[in-house]
């Protein structure tokens, strides 16, 4: 039953409420059931028996933590990120900061390895080999999506991050423990920071995973924000803006942000994928109800909707731009 299927999350905080979070397990034939499910509620889940290799997870999850304990000075030669390579409190070129250092890379291995330390060598290899197999996972999940949702061409979803001109990203984050928290709050004080900013993702889809800091949390349709409990064995799944627009808003896109921890670090790895630059972001035909339905969207390209998003505040509602305005009557 889909009601067994979804994992509870309580909290003792009063701002929080009783809710649940959608957890796929892909090895089940229902799957493709509750991923649409999910996909319609949340625009989030979470997903188990994801096929990628623990010791793949580990090693990057390691190699990315010597990354970040390096001097100063030393992860600043892979920066600063234009937009690509070392980035620390700034997010992106609109003047949005957080508590948070990262890397961001290119999925298709054209990025300056060799500007690494030294140190950390077998960087490149840990991240070709977990980029490929997260990029796998979802692209099934994808195709458990078009299943779910009655597409014919299966793969009309996964293609677009299989093609070898898809606009993919890899990021690492990592967000150091705020002792100041601790101590504002053993005062009295607001026990929270703002590690990475309220926002959905432009993309596609976006797999997350992280170590075992608790940080993620998710918005629901009524701007309730819920508490993601951290599974370093398992991955999140987010719902991106260009998948909302190819579901005529059927999928909704997940608002999503990280508060700083205050005695743990939080390392996430998040793989954004996207469709080629040239590709034309419209609903699916087979969605549109054999014509009896019309797109809620203006026709635009990925790289259009790219440029706008990035030129605007991270809260921003960057749909909204595209959406097409109903006729007055």
């Amino acid at each position: 039953m889909v009601v067994s299927c979804f994992l509870d999350l309580a909290s003792n905080l009063s701002w929080q409420y009783q809710s649940q979070i959608p957890l796929v397990d892909l090895s089940k034939p229902d799957s493709r059931h509750i991923i649409v499910k999910a996909c319609e509620e949340f625009g989030f889940f979470k997903v188990v028996n994801h096929g990628v290799p623990l010791e793949s997870i580990s090693e990057l999850e390691s190699e990315a933590l010597s990354f970040f304990s390096l001097p100063m000075s030393e992860k600043e030669k892979v920066g600063p990120a234009d937009p690509f390579g070392y980035g620390s409190k700034g997010i992106g070129p609109s003047g949005d900061v957080g508590s948070v250092e990262y890397l961001l890379l290119k999925t298709d291995h054209s990025f300056n390895f060799q500007k690494l330390p030294q140190t950390t060598e077998k960087f490149p290899s840990a991240v070709k080999d977990y980029v490929w197999a997260v990029r796998k996972m979802a692209c099934e999940i994808l195709e458990l999506m078009a299943d779910g949702l009655k597409i014919q061409q299966r793969n009309a979803l996964s293609k677009l991050l299989m093609d070898k001109q898809s606009d993919s990203v890899f990021r690492l984050n990592h967000y150091p423990p705020c002792t100041e928290l601790e101590e504002a709050s053993g005062h009295g004080g607001e026990g929270s920071r703002i590690g990475f900013g309220e926002h959905t993702d432009p993309q596609i889809i976006s797999v997350l995973r992280s170590n075992n800091t608790s940080g993620l949390q998710i918005s629901t349709r009524d701007g309730t924000w819920i508490s993601v409990p951290p599974d370093h064995t398992s991955f999140f799944i987010n719902v991106g803006d260009s998948l909302q627009v190819m579901t005529n808003g059927r999928f909704r896109s997940v608002k999503h942000r990280v508060l700083a921890n205050s005695s743990r670090p939080r390392v996430s790895m998040i793989y954004f994928g996207g469709p080629p630059l040239s590709e034309k972001i419209i609903p699916l035909p087979s969605l549109l109800a054999k014509g009896k339905e019309e797109s809620l969207y203006k026709e635009f390209t990925w790289f259009e909707y790219k440029r706008s998003a990035y030129s605007s505040r991270l809260s921003d509602n960057r749909l909204e731009l595209f959406k097409r305005v109903a006729a007055s009557s």
